[in-house]
């Protein structure tokens, strides 16, 4: 049930995550939800909305651990699949509980900023390890994220790939460029 509301969320929203929409996506008989979700509707949109932003952070976690360009494709890597196999309909969980705003969407958000936080957190810790000081890394670690969530609300309204892959390629770019910077220092115009 966990898997179909997050597969909702990541669709339409906390207001598209319905008990009647998880029960009929999971299979899972009525009776179940009031036995693992006492607390009804609310309940499965917390969980899921967790269940959601674990699964994605474990793998940014494992990939911001090598480094900060492995865990830039890991971000793609995950997008593309989620919207190829949705056929562009499905975006981030997490976002989308981030910007509703419902009764039910202004209760996820501080979960939704907690999610973040520590997705935003392994990518400073990334952007360290490559030689970034504190406070770029704190900044590209925001722009890291404000990028990839905004590629896939790009990718999902013209229905390409591409907004990621431009993304990408130009934070990629970035890193680059602050290798040769460390590596040869800036040049002036005396040089």
């Amino acid at each position: 049930m966990l898997v179909s509301a997050a597969e909702v969320l990541r669709e339409r929203g906390a207001a598209g995550v319905t008990i009647d929409e998880v029960l009929a996506r999971s299979g899972a008989p009525r009776g179940s939800v009031y036995h693992h979700f006492p607390e009804g509707r609310s309940q499965i949109l917390r969980e899921a909305l967790d269940f959601a932003g674990y699964e994605i952070g474990a793998s940014l976690d494992e990939a911001a651990r090598e480094s900060t360009t492995v865990l830039l494709r890991r971000f793609v890597e995950l997008w593309e699949n989620a919207l190829l196999t949705s056929d562009y309909t499905a975006g981030c969980p997490v976002l989308a509980a981030a910007v509703g705003s419902g009764e039910d969407e202004h209760q996820l958000t501080s979960v939704a900023a907690e999610i973040f936080s520590r997705w935003r957190d392994a990518a400073k810790q990334s952007y360290l390890r490559d030689g970034f000081d504190a406070a770029e890394a704190s900044g590209l670690a925001d722009i890291t994220l404000a990028s990839m969530e905004g590629a896939v609300v790009l990718c999902r309204s013209v229905r390409s790939l591409q907004p990621l892959h431009d993304v990408t390629a130009q934070l990629e770019f970035l890193i680059k460029a602050k290798e040769f910077v460390t590596k040869f220092g800036v040049p002036t115009l005396d040089s």
